[in-house]
């Protein structure tokens, strides 16, 4: 069965979650409850997409377009860290261009090894022993992981060719490809015989170039007439454009100065994605099939009204071989032009964008929705949202501290905020109580602190000051004495 070509797809991405922490405290013989000791819980695995330059086609995701990354683990006692989840490298051919579905470009994967994080994993929650302080000495409580994110992308492959073989249908374009290099495509004499882009290799002298076929084109391509809208696209990267012209064609209105405008307006009418404009590319015309009388002396008429516009003619016979190697010289000529004028590569650099001295962080927006009601945004009170576990008390304390020293209660009074309105964070809704920090509702003594330690530690230290009494004083109070024997 032949192998199947798929330039487009759509995957659906999870990456891990993040392990939760541990609430754990201490225990050893003569140190009862000797102090939290709960590990971290393991980051979630990120999901990535790499460059591979023995993977050709996205074939691979149009089967299989689910993937997941693994989970970090949870945290242990003993101050034991959860192992981070296993990262999903996927691999993708050269030219992979990464979207979003609203049809945003978020990477540009060319050449072997780039890489970019398509989903990132859930950090993991914190462990009791993380969360300790000097005010909260035993928590009762771990921060949760928080889950993987989860994304729907598109993957559109752009080949990375030098030179882009354009025309009618039928025209040579894969004949001309076969004979100048080791690419074997479908070669018929009916229309769209070629249903995928080819690539070859192509060496001239010292000069190493690659080369596209396109599938034909025809008038109305750019609107998604024929197959040239969905492969047009794969001409974008190309330094060169090569227009094959069929000087020997029998089809009532059609020659190769029509043609050739007709393509153009194609080309003209097309936006690349990733910029730059198609018009701006360097022509080369190329007569194909003058081994045929009749199509010889087309050629030897059209061409000096071709070389009029500026462009560079080559007669060809695919057949025969004719004029290929002057062909073949001419276009790396162009290559290394386009080469040489390309900027060189800046190293990549590193943006620091520190936060505004007067951003707090967080938005508190009215809710249009629900009247009296508040949103609060941001990236940390969300997140802290997401590693709270609401069944515990301590925990939902440890949320009010964090958004009291954030300043979120004070923007929800300047807002308008009243005692009972309606507070959204991330997927959690409360009512504000502005008696408690931050407004949560929570009615606890003693917060941040661990009444079994406390007491344990009282205990302990009597029963040390009762051991040295007894040691010192005797069982019955009195100091011990020797007798004389």
């Amino acid at each position: 069965m032949a192998s199947r070509f798929v330039d487009r797809a759509v995957i659906h991405l999870t990456a891990g979650d993040g392990g939760n922490g541990c609430a754990s405290v201490h225990r050893e013989k003569f140190k009862p409850l000797g102090g939290p000791d709960g590990g971290n819980g393991g980051n979630g695995g990120d999901v990535l997409l790499i460059v591979d330059p023995n993977v050709h086609t996205l074939l691979d995701f149009h089967f299989r377009p689910h993937a997941r990354a693994g989970n970090g683990k949870m945290g242990q006692g003993g101050n034991r860290a959860g192992a981070a989840g296993d990262t999903l490298e996927m691999r993708v051919p050269s030219g992979t261009v990464v979207m979003t579905e609203d049809g945003e470009i978020l990477a540009d994967l060319v050449g072997t090894g780039a890489t970019f994080i398509a989903a990132q994993g859930g950090r993991g929650g914190l462990g009791n022993a993380s969360l300790a302080s000097n005010t909260r000495k035993a928590p009762g409580f771990a921060l949760l992981g928080e889950p993987g994110e989860s994304r729907n992308l598109v993957l559109e492959l752009r080949s990375v060719a030098d030179v882009g073989l354009l025309g009618f249908p039928s025209a040579g374009k894969s004949s001309l490809i076969s004979v100048l290099s080791a690419a074997k495509p479908k070669i018929a004499d009916y229309p769209f015989t070629t249903l995928v882009p080819n690539l070859g290799v192509i060496t001239a002298g010292s000069t190493v170039f690659t080369m596209a076929d396109v599938p034909g084109l025809i008038p109305g391509a750019s609107e998604g007439k024929g197959l040239g809208l969905d492969f047009l696209r794969h001409i974008e990267r190309c330094a060169v454009l090569v227009h094959v012209i069929d000087c020997a064609t029998f089809e009532p209105g059609r020659d190769p100065l029509s043609d050739m405008d007709a393509l153009e307006e194609e080309l003209a009418r097309y936006t690349p994605s990733l910029g730059g404009d198609l018009a701006d590319r360097p022509r080369v015309v190329v007569l194909n099939k003058i081994d045929v009388p009749d199509a010889a002396e087309l050629a030897e008429f059209v061409r000096p009204e071709l070389e009029a516009r500026g462009l560079s003619v080559f007669e060809i016979s695919t057949a025969s071989r004719k004029g290929l190697k002057e062909l073949t010289y001419a276009l790396a000529a162009v290559v290394e032009k386009y080469r040489a004028e390309q900027p060189e590569p800046e190293p990549e650099k590193v943006v620091l964008r520190p936060m505004a001295v007067n951003d707090a962080g967080f938005t508190v927006e009215i809710d249009p929705e629900e009247e009296g009601a508040f949103i609060v945004r941001g990236v940390r009170p969300e997140r802290w949202i997401r590693q709270t576990s609401f069944g515990n008390d301590e925990a939902v304390g440890y949320l009010a501290d964090r958004l009291q020293r954030l300043g979120v209660e004070e923007a929800l009074a300047r807002k308008g905020a009243v005692p009972g309105s309606p507070v959204t964070i991330g997927d959690v809704q409360f009512e504000w109580e502005p008696s408690t920090p931050a407004g949560v509702a929570v009615h606890m003594s003693g917060r941040g602190t661990d009444v079994r330690l406390e007491n344990n530690s009282r205990i302990g230290a009597a029963e040390r000051k009762e051991a040295r009494r007894i040691r010192r004083d005797g069982p019955d109070g009195v100091e011990d004495e020797t007798e004389d024997e």
